[in-house]
């Protein structure tokens, strides 16, 4: 699977101008994507006041998502902000080459931000199906909490989005790192730039990483378009090779 992954500043509460950015970005890549990968509340930056930027499923952000798919005949994935039953959800959604749409909603909100007293957290684990792949889908605070992450579904690849600041990002390097070599997946970590309306500096570090930890594409703060190729092939025989899935403990996960 080649995969692209967007390193982009984001405008502060401005979906258009975030949306004409990733749509240039993505419109210019001439080899051949099948999946892009946007950063955590691509058209807003991580904001505590949703109210700005919110909108429902049917809205612009989503429908561009659906539109940039089946135009480049590939998938799109990153999170927005979603108002839906008089609640706020940072969702993570991923739209299909068909226009079809799955999502998930962050379920570790991040208490520092004080992201859990204005947005509903999920409450579910999101495996997706894309071209023969189990892709399981994260956001940002959830690289925490490898519970939540393990791999008991033996999936394929573990995606993050993210606006993970430059004072803590040695632990994103390490986690992510972490996160592949034990659960035996490739995982995609892509984290904006920039600085936001709050101060917060962001120095990127989006990132591939193989199933036994190398990584595939190198952490950079610069901005741009990092592609990755995704061998299936070679994660199922290292898999069967060492066989460290199948010593996993069993264990109920309790919300």
């Amino acid at each position: 699977m080649n995969i692209a992954l967007i390193q982009a500043p984001i405008v502060w509460d401005n979906p258009i101008a975030n949306i004409l950015y990733f749509q240039e970005k993505i419109m210019a890549i001439e080899e051949e994507v099948n999946l892009f990968v946007l950063p955590e509340m691509f058209s807003s930056g991580f904001t505590m006041e949703p109210f700005i930027s919110a909108e429902t499923m049917n809205g612009e952000t989503v429908s561009w998502m659906r539109t940039i798919a089946t135009k480049r005949k590939c998938a799109i994935t990153g999170s927005i902000i979603i108002f839906e039953k008089e609640q706020f959800y940072n969702r993570m959604i991923f739209a299909f080459p068909s226009g079809e749409m799955e999502y998930y909603d962050k379920k570790h909100l991040f208490t520092l931000a004080g992201e859990d007293k204005i947005y509903q957290p999920g409450t579910t684990k999101k495996i997706i199906k894309f071209m023969g792949w189990k892709i399981c889908l994260q956001i940002c605070y959830d690289l925490r909490f490898p519970v939540f992450a393990r791999n008991v579904e033996d999936y394929d690849l573990l995606i993050y989005v993210a606006n993970w600041p430059k004072t803590r990002i040695a632990a994103w390097d390490v986690l992510l790192k972490a996160r592949a070599i034990e659960n035996m997946s490739f995982v995609i970590g892509v984290n904006r730039i920039g600085m936001d309306m709050n101060k917060h500096e962001y120095i990127g570090h989006s990132q591939a990483i193989d199933e036994l930890g190398n990584c595939i594409v190198e952490p950079t703060e610069e901005e741009g378009v990092f592609l990755a190729t995704l061998d299936q092939r070679k994660l199922l025989k290292n898999r069967k090779k060492f066989k460290f899935l199948f010593d996993r403990d069993d264990f109920e996960l309790k919300s």
